[in-house]
């Protein structure tokens, strides 16, 4: 049985920013509910409830939602339209493919006044004579009834007939009260052999069991392989799923009950058998210890070297996916990253260390980028870049660069310029001396004077 948690509502509020107690629309369809709870107490200002698609009986703790406009039960078990009287807002009520057959409980929507539009489609009290009658006189604040617009001559003659349609409906209701009695009496009968039958096939279970057992004179046994056992209760399961979809029924709250537990019952037994075959078929490792390189989910990635010797892996993860749903474990020959179950693994063509490595998320585009630093780090010298040239284009290259560097000769004969080596007119005058040329470069000392005395502890003059 799923109930209504608070866990569930929260995460149904996302764009309320996860608050309940000021939601105003919340959706609870396809979660296999049986039991309306707790909603009328959380969510005071809710204005729409969506609760279509599940095994709901009885429609109950939503007489506090003052402010609901909006209640969606279709594709539910509810046999009986009641407690709704304190929704005063109410405006559309949906109970399409129910099994309301007590068409009178309708009467307790008179004080909605606020109600324009009601779905009864697919219940057996639309297979009433009168049925849309009864239902537009007992309500005659409705606008639509069953998708249909209702006129006002309508309503006038639904009115005038009230008394008579409502005693029909109340004759063929009490007929419908009988066959629902039955139906439940060959429901209980029907699960009590159900049972007989399971409690039957667990002692013949243990009768088997007792065929390994030590002393067994081996008269029950039979030479089947695994694979013909296998087969053989793959055909009798297939059989059993036959039939039963097969089997006629008629059409109750309890059949769909049933439906639904043989639905879910298949649909564990699958994923069990799924995942046993899963976990026998996936292999990580070859014999010899190297590591496989697996992509379950089929994801893209690049696989680099960086500038400071880290190896680079980016993996290109789906975008909006949490990242509380990756694993990453980095190993020294290898890298595994799980997503949601499904692994990626990739040996690594050198060994890092683990310690020191990270992973982030990108926040542009999402991808899982994971950094490791190599274990052992080798640090190269720049090699001296080797000539392959050959020998005969080495020569011809050095040829010509001796020619662009040779001294051009210049013809003195073709000289058209200014001669500058007449400057002089007379080249046997001496040249006049430059300027200070005449003064001595050593000075002469100059003599002591006849008072001077020469005092040793004077430091002489620099």
């Amino acid at each position: 049985m799923v109930r209504i948690t608070e866990d569930l509502v929260r995460k149904r509020a996302e764009h309320n920013e996860l608050q309940i107690s000021t939601l105003e629309e919340v959706s609870l369809h396809q979660q296999d509910i049986e039991r309306i709870e707790h909603i009328d107490k959380w969510c005071r200002e809710l204005k729409i409830l969506y609760l279509q698609s599940n095994l709901i009986p009885k429609i109950e703790n939503v007489s506090r939602l003052k402010k609901l406009e909006y209640l969606n039960l279709a594709l539910n078990n509810v046999e009986r339209v009641e407690n709704l009287e304190g929704c005063e807002s109410l405006k559309k009520l949906d109970l399409t493919v129910n099994f309301v057959g007590e068409l009178t409980s309708i009467e307790c929507l008179k004080g909605s006044y606020n109600l324009e539009e009601i779905f009864l489609t697919g219940n057996p009290c639309t297979e009433y004579e009168g049925y849309r009658e009864y239902v537009i006189a007992t309500l005659p604040q409705l606008k639509f009834l069953d998708g249909k617009e209702v006129e006002k001559s309508e309503r006038i003659r639904a009115i005038q007939d009230l008394g008579i349609v409502r005693s029909r409906i109340i004759q063929q209701q009490e007929e419908y009260k009988r066959k629902r009695a039955l139906q439940k009496a060959e429901a209980e009968q029907k699960e009590k052999e159900e049972e007989e039958k399971k409690t039957a096939s667990s002692d013949t279970a243990d009768s088997t069991d007792k065929s390994s057992q030590p002393g067994f004179d081996g008269r029950w046994y039979t030479d089947i392989n695994e694979s013909d056992k296998k087969k053989k209760a793959e055909e009798e399961r297939q059989k059993k799923v036959d039939d039963f979809w097969q089997q006629k029924t008629s059409y109750t709250p309890e059949s769909r009950l049933e439906v639904h537990k043989h639905l879910k019952e298949m649909k564990e037994k699958d994923e069990k058998k799924d995942d046993k075959e899963e976990k026998k078929s996936r292999k990580l490792f070859s014999d010899d210890g190297r590591p496989y390189n697996i992509n379950e989910n089929k994801l893209d990635f690049t696989l680099t070297e960086d500038d400071n010797c880290n190896i680079v892996l980016d993996l290109a993860v789906f975008r909006y996916m949490d990242t509380s749903l990756m694993e990453c474990d980095v190993q020294p020959t290898y890298i595994r990253v799980t997503l949601k179950g499904k692994i990626f693994q990739l040996g690594l063509p050198e060994e890092v260390n683990p310690d020191t490595s990270s992973a982030k998320r990108s926040q542009t585009t999402g991808h899982l980028v994971i950094t490791m630093p190599k274990a052992k780090q080798i640090l190269k010298a720049k090699q001296p870049k080797v000539n392959t040239k050959p020998t005969k284009q080495v020569e011809k290259e050095n040829q010509k660069n001796s020619k662009s560097h040779e001294v051009l000769e210049v013809d003195s004969g073709a000289r058209t310029g200014v001669d500058i080596s007449n400057i002089v007119s007379d080249a046997t005058k001496p040249l006049r001396k430059p300027l200070g040329a005449n003064r001595s470069l050593h000075k002469e000392e100059r003599a002591n004077s006849e008072n001077f005395v020469d005092d040793p502890d004077v430091p002489p003059l620099m």
